[in-house]
């Protein structure tokens, strides 16, 4: 049964994970995994950096395109729900060797992020205005928010799919191709900035415009690719088709990566509104340029966890508890590591950073203690990642959705709303929030993945070597 399984997946193309040293999987893919989500991230951040350096409009067009940031999490929450939710169930599937269902779960996947698109798409057109006010724009700032985030979701179905889909390409070991195929977009987006920001005068629209013309070069490029035999398991038409079954198990352990976006994006509304009570525009524009640090601060850890997941997905599916001991091993200690080394890091060169997205004086004076406080122990977050990424990657949707919400919702949003009213904290109470949680649920989080699930395969592992 062992040697046709092997065979099936050689026959089929991809990696098989199941054979070598797993540290040299996970790096393997999360090399290519971690550029693409850094140039993928690139899209945002150079945005911003153009906006900021608009000529007398900086400061509002940064706090406009801020605004916006919630609606940006809700349409990469949607796209996790459907990608994040397939791929690992569709890695579990190629461990056991069933190419006929990984196959329909890559295309009901599919099929899910093309209805989210355009229902999304369509309820933020309409209530554009509401929202927009809703999550703490101002008069002042408004027109931008509006023209940005208009612009944008005319091509949030390209965005949703290039994020989504590549999911299915890593999954299948492909971590080059994945990378590819978002360089192509990111290269796209920094040629097309500058032009119609500047050449063409066209301001936050002209930034729009550019991401939505590079995200659908990328989802061109993803679907060309999963469209061919090249790719081993490839996206098939008669696998586009719903099927209950499926979709109940995409959206149950997609769950986890929506949730957690979802609440980034609860968090991030809470945050903008507070702000603009305790502390106006400025600090809305602090906590753009923190939202945009964290962003690249991240992607490696993110890299290495995403990267893990196929790893033990696949294991898992495979039955080698012991390959997937090492994986988790592997991606914790170095998740921690890094960390920490950012930690200290952005604590010691805060100015730095600053100077990246803005040369306001306030901006600058403002933003130096607020990222030093929103940074402090950041290295728990690795944690988090880890114990997360466990969860995700084996199939146990209640933990991983659990976790999701309890760090955000139970802990980040009452403590963004009560922190400011406490001793004359004022607006660091809102940049307080977020150590104090990264603590808690980090801790929290990888202690039950241990408890629940390391040392059962541990157990599970000794059992077999006594038998």
């Amino acid at each position: 049964m062992r040697g046709k399984i092997e065979a099936t997946i050689k026959h089929k193309g991809g990696e098989n994970f199941g054979n070598g040293s797993v540290a040299r999987h996970i790096l393997r893919l999360a090399l290519p995994m971690t550029l693409a989500q850094f140039i993928n991230v690139l899209y945002n951040i150079i945005d911003r950096i153009y906006i900021g350096r608009l000529p007398d409009v900086a400061d509002h067009a940064l706090a406009g395109v801020g605004i916006t940031f919630p609606i940006i999490t809700l349409v990469i929450a949607f796209a996790n729900l459907a990608g994040m939710g397939g791929a690992p169930l569709f890695s579990i599937e190629r461990g056991r060797g069933n190419t006929k269902k990984a196959e329909e779960i890559m295309g009901n996947s599919f099929t899910l992020l093309l209805v989210f698109g355009i229902v999304l798409t369509l309820f933020v057109l309409l209530f554009k205005t509401d929202i927009l006010y809703l999550f703490g724009a101002s008069d002042a700032i408004f027109s931008f928010a509006d023209d940005y985030i208009t612009i944008y979701m005319f091509g949030s179905l390209f965005v949703m799919i290039s994020l989504g889909m590549n999911s299915f390409i890593n999954a299948q070991g492909f971590g080059k191709i994945g990378m590819l195929s978002v360089v192509l977009g990111a290269v796209l987006n920094i040629i097309l900035d500058p032009i119609c920001i500047f050449s063409f005068h066209l301001g936050v629209k002209g930034a729009a415009i550019a991401s939505v013309l590079s995200q659908l070069a990328s989802a061109v490029c993803i679907l060309w690719f999963l469209a061919h035999k090249q790719s081993g398991i490839m996206l098939r038409r008669h696998a586009l088709k719903l099927q209950l079954c499926y979709v109940k198990k995409i959206l149950m352990l997609g769950m986890s990566g929506f949730v957690m976006a979802i609440t980034n994006s609860a968090v991030q509304v809470v945050c903008n509104a507070s702000l603009q009570q305790y502390g106006g525009d400025v600090y809305i524009s602090i906590m753009t340029i923190i939202n945009s640090l964290r962003e690249v601060i991240t992607l490696p850890a993110s890299g290495i966890t995403n990267a893990a997941q196929p790893v033990l997905g696949y294991n898992y599916g495979a039955h080698k508890d012991e390959r997937v001991l090492k994986a988790i091993r592997f991606m914790s200690v170095v998740v921690v590591a890094y960390m920490l080394l950012m930690w200290l890091f952005v604590y010691l060169t805060p100015t730095f950073f600053l100077h990246i997205f803005s040369s306001d004086q306030v901006i600058v004076k403002w933003g130096i203690p607020a990222i030093q406080l929103y940074y402090f122990g950041y290295f728990m977050m690795g944690f988090q990642f880890s114990g997360q990424s466990v969860f995700v990657a084996l199939n146990k949707s209640g933990q991983a959705i659990f976790f999701s919400l309890f760090r955000k919702v139970i802990i980040v949003i009452p403590l963004t709303l009560w922190l400011p009213t406490v001793d004359q904290l004022g607006v660091m109470g809102v940049f307080l929030a977020e150590p104090i949680s990264n603590f808690i649920g980090g801790g929290c989080s990888y202690l039950t993945m241990y408890l629940t699930v390391y040392k059962k395969l541990k157990n599970d592992c000794k059992a077999k070597e006594e038998v």
